[in-house]
């Protein structure tokens, strides 16, 4: 019955039209009521769930991604991509995947990587011969890589919903492989469809300017080298090399680039500002929500149901999958992994299974859930960029969507895809 009451709660206020984070603080607060605890419980617990040094590392990854973006950098990328791949046939379609990794790299936000590097490619794609809905496709399934390769905010998001117990240092390692084996899926299926559809081939760029290109990139590239380099050399922790890199994204903006108008930087500010106040309330409102579901015993309860079914550590994670895969297309990100996690991690953790390993299978399924329908946040985002109706940019990422599925497999039933970097340069 308590669960019921809890969870009950939330769903009724979800169907409702209540936004995700007051849909959660209020059936914490129903919940408590529930179970005769005092409010001041609740509040105690929504005050630590956003009192964690860690969590600076998001607001600090935020505005370095936010001033990359805005400063120039896509552009940048979309050039640096184009010396290296674009000169093949569909190389525009693999220049797009390309300059998502790297822009990933920099932003660690999908919708970020959508918007910047959609708003450049998608019209020179579709100038150059290639489909709108085939370039939006492309933009929005290379985007779920800004999920995976460091620095990833869900990866800080993972590490504090399991109890910081996981290192993010070990989370963002274990995010590179299957990052990049992403995008290599895509790159060839993009080659596939471009042979078939015949889609035209890209300029070679002359020497001269692919040197201009590369140099002017490296800036920008160097973002990257410092958050990964500073971590695994103990120069400084995750969240010290997220301060870092916003120091470097605001001096290569405004120093270096210096397309930004100084007057523009408030907005941005502000605009940063208003995301964050949005993600830590997120945050507070799950750590209670988290806080009541444990009082309850609700995880316990979880776990015994899975473990009913099988004992088969491959079928449970195959259960796990399709559980997180339906509530992606139903939820935002960073909601399910602080509410899914404190539920699922103990299942897999009796299993067996590294809660590292765990964490890229849980960015996998629910980076799948931001671009489907109905609640796809980076969908919506591609299909605004292109100008085009939800339906048709859905059907042409059915072939996508089969390309991440076999991704899905491959992180979760080959756990040295997530765990051999870590195991690597972390000892």
């Amino acid at each position: 019955m308590d669960a019921f009451v809890l969870l009950g709660s939330f769903l009724v206020l979800m169907i409702i039209g209540m936004p995700v984070a007051y849909a959660l603080g209020l059936s914490a607060l129903i919940g408590a009521w529930w179970i005769e605890l005092p409010y001041d419980a609740v509040m105690i617990a929504i005050a630590g769930g956003v009192n964690k040094f860690s969590l600076l590392a998001i607001p600090f990854f935020v505005l370095a991604g936010a001033i990359m973006a805005e400063g120039g950098m896509s552009r940048r990328l979309v050039a640096f991509a184009e010396v290296l791949v674009g000169f093949v046939r569909g190389g525009l379609s693999l220049v797009n995947i390309l300059a998502s990794t790297f822009f990933g790299a920099i932003s660690g936000s999908s919708m970020a990587d959508t918007a910047s590097i959609g708003s450049v490619l998608i019209p020179e794609m579709e100038k150059k011969g290639y489909p709108r809905d085939f370039a939006t496709a492309v933009t929005v399934s290379g985007s779920v890589q800004a999920i995976l390769i460091p620095p990833s905010h869900n990866a800080v998001i993972y590490s504090l919903a399991a109890g910081g117990s996981v290192s993010i240092a070990a989370l963002f390692l274990a995010g590179v492989l299957p990052g990049l084996l992403l995008g290599l899926t895509l790159a060839i299926m993009c080659l596939f469809i471009a042979k078939k559809r015949d889609f035209p081939k890209g300029r070679s760029i002359p020497m001269k300017e692919a040197l201009r290109i590369c140099v002017d990139a490296l800036w920008g590239l160097m973002t990257m080298v410092i958050i990964l380099g500073g971590i695994l050399s103990g120069v400084f922790t995750a969240t010290e090399s997220a301060a870092i890199a916003v120091l470097w994204a605001f001096f290569v903006t405004m120093f270096i680039y210096r397309d930004y108008k100084w007057s523009e930087l408030p907005k941005l500010v502000h605009r940063t500002v208003k995301t964050l106040a949005i993600v830590m309330i997120l945050i507070g409102f799950a750590a209670s929500f988290g806080y009541i579901m444990t009082l309850m015993q609700i995880p316990t309860m979880i776990t015994g149901l899975f473990t009913s079914i099988s004992d088969n550590k491959y079928t449970v994670l195959l259960m796990i999958n399709i559980l997180l895969l339906v509530l992606g297309t139903l939820m935002d990100m960073a909601p399910l992994i602080l509410i899914m996690t404190p539920i699922l991690l103990p299942i897999v953790k009796t299993m067996g299974v590294d809660p590292v390993h765990f964490g890229m299978i849980m960015m996998v399924n629910l980076g799948m859930g931001l671009i489907t329908p109905p609640v796809g946040g980076v969908l919506f985002v591609g299909a605004a960029v292109a100008k085009l109706p939800i339906e048709k940019v859905v059907k042409a990422l059915f072939p996508f969507f089969g390309a991440l599925l076999l991704v899905l497999m491959a992180v979760t039933y080959i756990p040295a895809l997530s765990l051999w970097l870590p195991g690597l340069l972390l000892k």
